[in-house]
């Protein structure tokens, strides 16, 4: 495989489908312009107020994933949406879906969030994704022209069993669109990107919200990309913007082939 530059969208989405593009757009250009074959953006990276989501709610042939189809083909890069809400056939609920989209505005794979975010910090932190959002039922891996990718979002990254799948499944680069809390982000964010980076000897491309969204939600951005050696490599600032940075494949082999422990692991459910 040829080495890959990519590109990170750091967002602030709120609930305007049409002000998101306006961001999305320009971040997309200046990928572009930065040599960036694949941009990837956060978890909803079009609207995120979770409480109406469901009233957002489109399919895959709809207007949102048309868009993301025409700024692939305008700037022949590879996108991949971060997600959206995706409707279901469950009255009241929606998928949560990623979308990769290839330079010629063809899909490539889709996966639906397989872990839902139900937790309860304190009564001003209670999140229930299940109420609004039907789990994911697949484990996605995409053997494809930038590399072999392995796919999740955001509460997932709190489940190893699923990277190490992925990565069994030949992944050597997975995606974590996220919109990871604040209060949870500055101990937990940093630390399971670069464990499963570590653990599974893969690139780690994480971006994520940033700031305050409705539903007094606040994000804890700092967006970034880990390498298998666990070392943060890119890493945006405390503010909307990109990062770019270089993916070469060699330099996964190269750790894999010194410290073997993909190939050292014991199937300890045999035992």
């Amino acid at each position: 495989m040829k080495n890959i530059r990519i590109g990170l969208g750091q967002l602030n989405t709120k609930d305007n489908i049409e002000k998101s593009f306006e961001q999305i757009e320009q971040q997309t250009a200046e990928c572009s312009e930065k040599g960036a074959q694949l941009i990837v953006f956060p978890e909803l990276s079009t609207y995120l107020y979770q409480r109406l989501a469901g009233t957002v709610a489109q399919t895959l042939e709809g207007k949102i994933i048309t868009r993301f189809k025409e700024l692939a083909v305008e700037y022949n890069i590879y996108i991949h949406n971060g997600s959206f809400v995706e409707k279901s056939e469950t009255e009241g609920k929606s998928f949560n879906t990623s979308v990769l989209i290839n330079s010629k505005g063809d899909i490539e794979t889709v996966y639906r969030k397989i872990h839902l975010f139900d937790i309860g910090l304190d009564e001003k932190l209670t999140y229930r994704e299940s109420d609004r959002y039907n789990r994911g039922s697949s484990i996605v891996n995409l053997s494809s022209d930038i590399g072999n990718l392995g796919f999740s979002i955001c509460y997932d990254l709190r489940f190893p069993e699923l990277y190490r799948k992925l990565a069994f499944r030949g992944a050597k680069l997975i995606f974590v669109p996220a919109a990871f809390t604040m209060f949870t982000g500055k101990d937990h964010w940093e630390t399971l990107l670069r464990t499963r980076a570590i653990e599974n000897q893969v690139y780690i491309v994480a971006p994520n919200q940033i700031g305050e969204h409705p539903d007094n939600k606040f994000c804890y951005g700092n967006s970034m990309v880990v390498d298998p050696w666990g070392k943060v490599i890119a890493r945006a600032s405390d503010k909307t913007g990109v990062i770019v940075t270089d993916i070469d494949w060699d330099y996964l082999e190269d750790v894999r082939r010194k410290l073997p422990s993909l190939k050292n692991r014991v199937d300890l459910q045999k035992m």
